[in-house]
């Protein structure tokens, strides 16, 4: 079997996710995905790595892993270079599923268990629709809500977080990600925040614990955006809430400030989605800075590269908890991935893309049921694009042949 052509999809109305087929001579197409910089990703992929990928076997999926992390720019990074080929890299395991009649876990080792717990990220339906992916101007908030769309979870956790963890714990769902320190974060470039302005980021919390005490998880989200002084206060501060963990309070740019962090707290600390290969991550593990690894398939060096990386959390008896903020074809990947590794904690959803936009685009999405998600039946990753996504008129494709 040779790759024949490779396909690059997006959509005027989800500018942050590409989309990318690879075709073979034998009729079966893999899917992939990723998110954010479309443009550029989608160029690199038909400037750089088509001409390498067409003719090749597409079952060579280790050797093109290789080939593509050893590029001579961004090899250990999240930049565009990793993006096109972590894409790629999906599309390659969706391919040799199709062959062998098998799900992607299965092809992965099997699967460690039958379903994964989730947690749901406090979005709404607009988040990081548009650029900027970070910052308060991408919130996406409505100027008003619609009975018609139940869960804009992010104007609820700022308006009564504990109505919306009441709401979640009624679908089984027993973890919430929220993020309302992001605005004090801005203003200041995160180097400090005022007493009201943590006594205003701290309500949340508040309304949780009396809403529904400890039945829910609290994931505290920083977005990386705050200095290492403030983010030992908030630390401090938020620990009488008992909070599930701390994610990227820091940027990655200084593990050692992570790993000081962690000592300063009993929290856990997880990182991140930020980081990519198992050489960027291999640091975080030897610094103790992290109890939880987080880890995006699109963004790490596709499922190859992350299969990798929480082999290598589990030698350091770290659990993994893949993360999803992004499209459908990533979450089902996602989902794979944590049947499959024996080390995965919890899988992230966003119940606000998964119940609304998400099935507009492909065909099938992970079941999820009382609070826990596995893969969707079917050879390969058990998705595909929907053929309406095909047709329509915001629809920007390019294709490279053999």
């Amino acid at each position: 079997m040779k790759i024949t052509s490779i396909e690059t999809i997006s959509l005027g109305e989800y500018p942050n996710i590409l989309w990318v087929q690879v075709h073979t001579d034998q009729g079966l197409i893999g899917l992939g995905e990723t998110f954010y910089a479309v443009a550029p990703v989608a160029a690199h992929i038909h400037e750089t790595c088509a001409p390498y990928l067409l003719g090749q076997d597409p079952l060579r999926i280790d050797a093109h892993s290789r080939h593509f992390l050893d590029t001579y720019l961004g090899f250990n990074s999240v930049g565009v270079e990793m993006r096109a080929a972590s894409a790629l890299d999906i599309a390659l395991w969706d391919l040799f599923g199709q062959v062998t009649g098998q799900p992607v876990y299965q092809l992965l080792g099997g699967a460690s268990r039958e379903k994964v717990r989730v947690y749901n990220t406090c979005a709404g339906y607009q988040y990081v629709r548009s650029k900027p992916v970070q910052g308060t101007a991408n919130f996406g908030l409505p100027p008003r809500r619609e009975k018609r769309r139940p869960y804009e979870d992010l104007a609820a956790f700022k308006s009564d977080a504990g109505a919306l963890a009441e709401s979640l714990l009624d679908m089984g769902i027993t973890g919430m990600k929220i993020w309302p320190f992001d605005e004090a974060a801005e203003a200041t470039n995160g180097t400090d925040l005022s007493k009201a302005e943590l006594k205003k980021a701290l309500r949340p919390f508040e309304q949780i614990r009396k809403a529904v005490g400890d039945r829910m998880d609290i994931h505290v989200e920083f977005h990386s955006m705050w200095q290492l002084p403030a983010a030992i206060r908030i630390a401090k501060a938020l620990e009488p809430f008992d909070p599930y963990w701390y994610e990227d309070p820091v940027k990655m740019s200084n593990l050692d400030a992570l790993a000081d962090y962690a000592r300063r707290t009993d929290v856990w600390v997880t990182a991140s989605e930020t980081l990519a290969t198992r050489w960027g991550f291999r640091p975080l593990f030897e610094k103790q800075a992290v109890s939880v690894c987080m880890l995006d398939v699109g963004w790490a060096g596709g499922l190859s590269e992350a299969k990798k990386i929480a082999a290598m959390a589990e030698a350091y008896h770290l659990p993994v908890a893949p993360h999803d903020c992004t499209g459908p074809v990533l979450l089902t990947a996602s989902v794979h991935l944590s049947m499959n590794c024996p080390n995965t904690l919890v899988q992230e959803i966003v119940r606000a893309f998964y119940y609304d936009w998400y099935g507009k685009l492909v065909t099938q999405l992970p079941p999820i049921k009382n609070g826990y998600i596995t893969a969707p039946p079917g050879a390969g990753l058990g998705t595909k694009l929907q053929p309406a996504v095909l047709k329509r008129k915001d629809l920007a494709r390019r294709v490279s042949r053999g």
